[in-house]
């Protein structure tokens, strides 16, 4: 359930039947040939998703996340880890001021994992709250249906790419990209980097049959939905 279809009233009687809620989080930065948006469109896509039948409020992604490596790919828009904590802690308390006691952030970015320890901190501070963060696609069940369908997965390759990160009229590459330098690019400056990475794929190809990406989302959706709806003392 969107809260873009919901009004305040509406949203003060769900917060007092059920203080579970969900927030979605994600970037903007290069996918390749993939849309520049791909881990915001995939993060709330499957949290509103897994949320619909629940019921619970599944709140607007957040689209900035922390990308200071691919900072010298236009389009790409990256968050100091100070800034990026403070908006998360901005948003959470809003959420809990609102009456939601159990919240489940959504991650769509691997960057933005670093904010793990943010969250702990934050929970210190709220000792009725509790709050999950669910990396989606590197939970255990969807990551296993990741690697039996193709073990080269990584960032803007296949494993990214579905029918609705695709970009019209921009077809994929044709076969493998052989795997990326992707221990020195740990320890280079962003336009170097860009040098070694080119494209922005990792490794792997590009894209796969539809089939076989629906089976997937499947499983995250299912994944996530059991996040939000399990394991709450």
């Amino acid at each position: 359930m969107r809260v873009a279809a919901m009004n305040w009233m509406e949203m003060e009687a769900q917060a007092a039947r059920d203080d579970r809620c969900v927030l979605p989080i994600g970037s903007t930065e290069q996918h390749a040939y993939l849309s520049l948006c791909t881990d915001m469109i995939l993060a709330e896509r499957v949290a509103a998703e897994a949320a619909e039948p629940l019921g619970v409020p599944v709140f607007p992604v957040l689209p900035y996340g922390m990308v200071p490596g691919f900072a010298a790919y236009p389009g790409t828009v990256s968050l100091r880890m100070t800034t990026y904590a403070a908006v998360l802690g901005d948003i959470l308390e809003s959420l809990y001021r609102g009456g939601f006691r159990r919240i489940v952030v959504v991650n769509g970015h691997g960057g933005n994992s670093p904010v793990a320890g943010f969250f702990t901190e934050w929970l210190g501070q709220r000792a009725d709250a509790q709050l999950k963060l669910h990396d989606w696609w590197r939970a255990p069940l969807t990551l296993e249906k990741v690697r039996q369908t193709d073990p080269e997965a990584s960032h803007a390759s296949w494993m990214e790419n579905f029918p609705w990160t695709r970009l019209p009229g921009r077809p994929q590459p044709e076969g493998i990209k052989p795997r990326a330098a992707l221990e020195r690019m740990a320890r280079v400056n962003p336009a170097i980097r860009r040098e070694i990475l080119g494209d922005g794929n990792f490794h792997g190809c590009y894209q796969r049959e539809d089939a076989e990406m629906l089976a997937i989302w499947d499983v995250a959706v299912a994944e996530t939905r059991a996040a939000i709806s399990g394991d709450w003392d």
